[in-house]
């Protein structure tokens, strides 16, 4: 019997020579490992915490291949281990570090549709495997499947707000506009979630949606027209008119300062009450600051308290209806003179 255990250590040896990395105490110590590895017959705790300890080595010797081989072996002649979907995911992560990001995706949607989840170091191996893939895959059905899972699977680990935001840009990446709105709307039950490079997300999140589900009749063909129609109802002071034209949502009205300031906190009060107390003068041409998308028209003599206003106009942005993409709308007006 002992014969047959030295034989079976030796074809042991012999078998994982190619996994030998660095000095002579390193290889003494991975052959003590390789050793007791192949002593530990059962699948289980002892196993996975020799394993752990050679991929430890092969990672921390910078063998990525080797790491990858070694596992890949494994798990191909060891399909009954419960620890199969950790080591896969260690190869996944050679991958990444190894710049092979398809690679990385792969195993790691592998592990989530063959290997059941495990709990390692206080999180699961599926709920790691979900975090890399957003980042890895640009495929935006793809994305939204995973956003999905972590939803309904995660909750606890998660920034549901920040996560359903994410989903949202996806659905609209694949014009499910639908979509896209319900879980902006599930964001917006977040008020505290911020969203890095996105100042005052609630704000235009909150407008996206409003805007969605509002009726649009206000929007113009093309700016000329708007603004053709905006000084003629302003000089002949036909407030019913004028309001025709005021955008019925996230219409704002607030000084130039806050807008540098990004801090828009409209006030609320009659447009028509002053325009039919002033004598409001319009410029013949827009501001010099108008462009493709926005413009700005400057008007004084003004009852208010501060008598020049910039009705501020801006090109529609709405990809669900073609008819309305791209038209104009008088969205705000901006108080004082320009900074």
């Amino acid at each position: 019997m002992a014969a047959v255990v030295t034989l079976s250590l030796l074809a042991c040896r012999e078998e994982y020579t190619h996994f030998l990395v660095g000095n002579l105490e390193e290889n003494r110590e991975m052959h003590t490992l390789f050793d007791l590895l192949e002593r530990e017959r059962d699948v289980g705790e002892n196993r996975f915490i020799i394993i752990q300890q050679i991929a430890n080595r092969l990672h921390g010797a910078g063998e990525l291949e080797k790491l990858i081989l070694f596992l890949t072996d494994y798990v191909e002649k060891n399909q009954n281990d419960p620890y199969n979907a950790y080591y896969l995911g260690i190869v996944a992560a050679a991958y990444k570090d190894q710049g092979a990001a398809p690679m990385a995706a792969h195993y790691y949607e592998r592990i989530l549709k063959n290997y059941p989840d495990l709990l390692i170091s206080g999180t699961t191996v599926h709920f790691q495997c979900l975090q890399e893939l957003i980042t890895l895959v640009d495929d935006p059905n793809a994305r939204i499947e995973y956003y999905k899972e972590l939803i309904s699977r995660f909750s606890e680990y998660i920034d549901p707000g920040a996560t359903y935001f994410y989903l949202a840009e996806a659905y609209e990446q694949v014009a499910e506009w639908e979509q896209a709105i319900r879980a902006y709307q599930k964001f917006l039950k977040y008020p505290e979630t911020e969203i890095l490079g996105f100042p005052r997300v609630q704000v235009k999140i909150r407008e996206k949606v409003e805007f969605y589900y509002s009726d649009k009749k206000w929007t113009v063909e093309n700016l000329d027209q708007l603004v053709t129609e905006i000084k003629r109802s302003i000089q002949t002071r036909n407030t019913r008119h004028l309001l025709t034209y005021k955008a019925k949502v996230n219409f704002f009205t607030m000084s130039w300062a806050q807008a540098d300031a990004d801090q828009i906190i409209s006030l609320a009060f009659d447009i028509g009450a002053f325009l039919q107390s002033s004598r409001v003068l319009t410029d013949d041409k827009l501001d010099i600051d108008s462009n493709a998308g926005e413009a700005f028209l400057r008007t004084v003599r003004w009852s208010y308290r501060i008598p020049t206003w910039y009705l501020y106009f801006r090109k529609v942005e709405f990809m669900p209806d073609p008819e309305i993409n791209g038209r104009w709308e008088w969205a705000g007006i901006y108080f004082g003179e320009k900074l």
